[in-house]
């Protein structure tokens, strides 16, 4: 069975002297909800379940007039303990802060002295404890309930491996481009004669956003005017039963033929025939 794990992430940004403020929460990749201080009101984005039991909204709200910036992460794993991860930075400050499995690690970049630091760090080290670990994964679960849908949706990419002439250096360049998939997470491989492109000849690779909710990657490859080898763009992804393979065999002798020229003599063959019908009608009629 796959094991498959879920983020609840929550981000706030808070303006000193403007007073304004603002929070977003995210169930993995889905904005299931938006605070600001212009509305002062939660909103549901995506949301078709009138789910209103939101406990994350409220902690935001408190932490608002302490931090600058805030970003509050937690993650749970099928058959695996959870953990949560919180950055904060504020008064040119710096706190990573983590709990994982019953342990407290972090990291700080502070101007404040040790003894400051120890205390906040103690009492951030029983409220991530027994506080916001909890109250995270609790909200973490009742979303996944209720976005269970949303969560669970598969949309097959549509793979195409192009190749485009570089003028400059005679060559061209091999693209590998997976489009309109969802979820997010792909494995994306170039081949040449069946072998794997090393890493470092690679440029690309990130994922990308589409208006619809779906993702894109694209890895490419510069080539030189006279290869000859065949490749391959592999694609694997939840939403396919077997991986999808594309395969761009590079003819031999002149690779990149401007099919240009060709187009405009064909185009101009018509417009003369066209012409001189024309001309015989005019001089028939």
């Amino acid at each position: 069975m796959e094991t498959r794990s879920h983020t609840l992430m929550g981000l706030a940004t808070y303006i000193t002297g403007e007073g304004a403020f603002c929070a977003s929460l995210m169930l993995d990749d889905i904005t299931v909800g938006y605070y600001n201080s212009v509305t002062k009101i939660y909103v549901a984005r995506g949301n078709d379940t009138n789910e209103d039991d939101v406990i994350a909204p409220n902690y935001l709200k408190i932490v608002s007039y302490e931090v600058h910036q805030v970003m509050g992460l937690c993650e749970q794993s099928d058959n695996k303990h959870g953990h949560i991860i919180s950055k904060t930075a504020y008064r040119g400050s710096a706190f990573d802060e983590r709990f994982f499995d019953g342990n407290f690690t972090y990291q700080v970049f502070s101007n404040y002295t040790q003894s400051e630091v120890n205390h906040k760090l103690e009492l951030s080290k029983q409220l991530h404890e027994k506080v916001y670990y909890p109250a995270c994964i609790k909200t973490l679960k009742n979303y996944l309930k209720k976005r269970e849908t949303q969560l669970s949706r598969k949309v097959k990419p549509r793979a195409r491996l192009l190749q485009k002439a570089n003028s400059d250096s005679g060559g061209s360049r091999v693209s590998c481009l997976a489009t309109g998939f969802y979820p997010r997470h792909i494995n994306l491989t170039l081949f040449r004669d069946g072998q794997p492109v090393s890493d470092h000849e690679i440029t690309g690779g990130d994922l990308l956003p589409n208006d619809d909710g779906t993702y894109q990657m694209r890895k490419s490859l510069e080539i030189r005017a006279e290869d000859k080898h065949t490749y391959t763009c592999s694609v694997t992804h939840l939403s396919l039963d077997n991986k999808l393979d594309v395969t761009l065999e590079l003819e031999h002798g002149e690779p990149f033929k401007s099919v240009i020229p060709s187009v405009l003599t064909v185009l101009a063959l018509v417009l003369v025939s066209g012409a001189s019908t024309a001309v015989k009608r005019i001089g028939t009629s």
